[in-house]
């Protein structure tokens, strides 16, 4: 029986006969003129933070619509972008508090 996650991708939108028989050239250049997901380069990352899992709690919470599909457009891993994103926000307040 196929796992979970195997069953969402059979049922993505994604057509990979086509994907598979592009070349490297190709896809890049579908991939630069992708108005909606611009590339990234060395500077975008330059502040990133990565982390490993850690304790994580559940919780039920309410978001904008919006807010939930633009993370949900980035892949199926929408909800630790979101967390990323929420880390990102309580450190910089965190660090904007005097130091005594």
């Amino acid at each position: 029986m196929p796992s979970s996650k195997a069953a969402k991708a059979a049922t993505g939108r994604t057509d990979w006969a086509t994907l598979r028989a592009m070349s490297e050239d190709e896809i890049e250049r579908i991939a630069a003129e992708d108005e909606e997901n611009p590339a990234t380069d060395e500077d975008y990352w330059a502040n990133a933070n990565i982390y490993a899992p850690a304790n994580k709690i559940v919780i039920h919470a309410t978001f904008d619509k919006e807010v939930v599909e633009f993370f949900q457009r980035g892949g199926a891993d929408y909800s630790a972008r979101m967390n990323a994103v929420l880390r990102s926000y309580v450190e910089a307040q965190q660090s904007e508090k005097p130091k005594r």
